[in-house]
């Protein structure tokens, strides 16, 4: 009447698989191996300043940097996000990329204007050089007025999709709008017309 119930668990039964099954929780979370000293651990950090086979070092050092050109140069002509140099990377970049690429920027077209100012002032009428100079300086005029409507709306849309734009990243989509389309870096990735949302 008061002995022992045959199916009713031991205490030390309890106790025992609690403790096996917080052995196998640690055991599957730890490391599994004894922490190494700190001797064994400065050692396996040690290497020698200057490597044994110097030519060898060299000719892996310069391979491994080519193949990172490489990798870049791939990146900017794909747009892949991995790879691009560290002013080209990030959300906001790259919405300021797609935003200038899908305008008509009069600051591409400064260039040719440029050269062709050039060649005109070769022609020693005065009319035609009074004439060339003043177009182009109303063009001048036209490209910042047109920098100064990209600069405030690159803000503003900035702001509205990522808040405060960061250090950089106006100055970043009017340096990209002076460039010749076909000559810009990351290379074009949207259309003309095809605004990011």
């Amino acid at each position: 009447m008061f002995g022992r119930k045959k199916d009713a668990p031991v205490a030390q039964d309890v106790i025992d698989r609690a403790s096996r099954e917080r052995e196998d929780r640690q055991r599957s979370a730890g490391k599994g191996a004894p922490t190494p000293k700190r001797s064994v651990q400065q050692a396996a950090r040690k290497r020698p300043l200057v490597p044994e086979d110097r030519r060898a070092a060299r000719t892996q050092n310069r391979n491994a940097a080519a193949e990172q050109r490489l990798r870049i140069r791939e990146a900017l002509n794909t747009g892949e996000e991995r790879y691009l140099p560290l002013r080209d990377k990030g959300p906001n970049r790259r919405y300021i990329r797609q935003f200038v690429d899908a305008r008509w920027n009069l600051g591409e077209f400064l260039m040719i204007a440029a050269l062709i100012f050039v060649v005109l002032s070769f022609i020693q009428t005065a009319a035609v050089q009074s004439a060339v100079l003043l177009g182009f300086w109303v063009l001048i005029m036209a490209v910042i007025v047109d920098c100064f409507f990209l600069r405030r709306t690159l803000k503003k849309r900035l702001t509205a999709k990522f808040g405060a734009p960061n250090a950089g990243d106006l100055w970043y989509g009017v340096t990209r709008a002076l460039q010749l389309r076909r000559l810009r870096l990351p290379k074009p990735q949207v259309k003309r017309g095809d605004y990011p949302v």
